[in-house]
């Protein structure tokens, strides 16, 4: 578990070098996720440790938005002036993120219908 999360943080580590480095307007973490995207598909699956601690993260997501929430609540004052635009974001990504997965739960299902067959 412990090499599982120190190579999670040496990969957002390696993301926020690269985005500093090269002035990209993209947050680190997403580009460490991507090297640990190319990395996992390079390999050709997921290592049992990798697998295990990021479910041990998953099952505790919420605890993850603590300090998101927190920051949003201390600047409620600019989100009660500015609410529409928060209000069209969060819907919009909620939408996106469910047309989203209904796409992928679609091919994912006919992917596996052919290979059944």
């Amino acid at each position: 578990m412990l090499h599982a999360i120190a190579a999670l943080f040496i990969l957002q580590l390696i993301g926020e070098v690269l985005v500093q480095w090269l002035g990209l307007s993209v947050p680190g973490p997403l580009v460490g996720m991507l090297l640990l995207l190319a990395a996992l598909i390079a390999y050709g699956r997921v290592p049992e440790a990798l697998r295990d601690t990021t479910n041990g993260l998953l099952q505790h997501l919420m605890l993850l938005f603590i300090p998101a929430v927190t920051g949003v609540m201390m600047h409620f004052g600019r989100v009660s002036q500015e609410w529409l635009p928060f209000l069209a974001a969060g819907v919009g990504g909620a939408a996106i993120t469910l047309v989203v997965t209904a796409f992928t739960l679609r091919w994912m299902l006919r992917i596996t219908k052919a290979s059944d067959q």
